[in-house]
């Protein structure tokens, strides 16, 4: 038996991708075609940005938690959130949520400490890279890390939610990443948080001058161990 992974959707482009990686590298494991079962749940995308543009984290938590009790009722036995973002509003779920979850910088900062890496650059939206989600674990393992300048996150965040969250992928978008990423190099930089769920669908090791933490990846490939591994509720 494999457990109920339940997904907590925010945008619909990094959930996809999170949801297609479970199933494709679950067959390997598990026989042609079969994954674990899967629920997602998700609410606007519109409400998120809402709470996150008026710096609601309270209000996040509780969209979280709506898709949590959700899932809950499902039957999913832990929840996963392929968005970095709204990691912020955890420390107003756990205490109320009906299921234990993974958090998605945790999964990124235990493969960065397996391999080795001392200084990580941070790309995502501006409300990810301006909070403590990342720095907060880094700083736990002995990991160095560096934001983009003001103007850089300004773009980048322009980027993730004017095209990647709505599916568009533009040469001149890659190209700027693409930039930004050989700063971070130039700066000391041993590899690069993909800190976005969307972001993966753009930059991957093959077109960054940094090896790359695919948070979304990441995430789907600890989900799916989880769900082999340990037994169900």
């Amino acid at each position: 038996m494999t457990q109920h992974i339940g997904i907590v959707a925010c945008s619909a482009e990094g959930a996809a991708l999170c949801y297609r990686t479970i199933c494709a590298e679950a067959a390997p494991l598990l026989g042609a075609h079969a994954h674990p079962e899967i629920s997602l749940h998700s609410l606007s995308l519109a409400d998120y940005v809402d709470c996150l543009d008026r710096g609601d984290l309270q209000g996040v938590a509780g969209l979280m938690l709506r898709s949590a009790q959700a899932l809950a009722r499902a039957g999913a036995d832990f929840l996963i959130c392929p968005d970095n973002t709204i990691h912020q509003a955890m420390s107003w779920v756990l205490p109320h949520s009906p299921l234990p979850w993974l958090h998605i910088a945790e999964v990124v900062v235990a493969e960065a400490t397996r391999r080795g890496f001392g200084k990580l650059g941070l790309t995502g939206t501006r409300w990810l890279v301006e909070s403590d989600v990342y720095p907060d674990k880094l700083a736990q393992h002995g990991i160095d890390w560096l934001r983009p300048t003001k103007n850089e996150r300004e773009q980048i965040s322009h980027i993730i939610m004017s095209e990647l969250v709505n599916g568009q992928f533009n040469m001149q978008s890659t190209a700027y990443f693409q930039q930004v990423i050989a700063q971070m190099k130039a700066q000391g930089c041993d590899a690069v948080i993909l800190g976005c769920t969307e972001i993966p669908l753009i930059i991957n090791d093959e077109n960054s001058s940094l090896p790359t933490l695919d948070s979304t990846r990441l995430l789907a490939r600890a989900a799916l161990q989880r769900a082999l591994t340990t037994h169900p509720r």
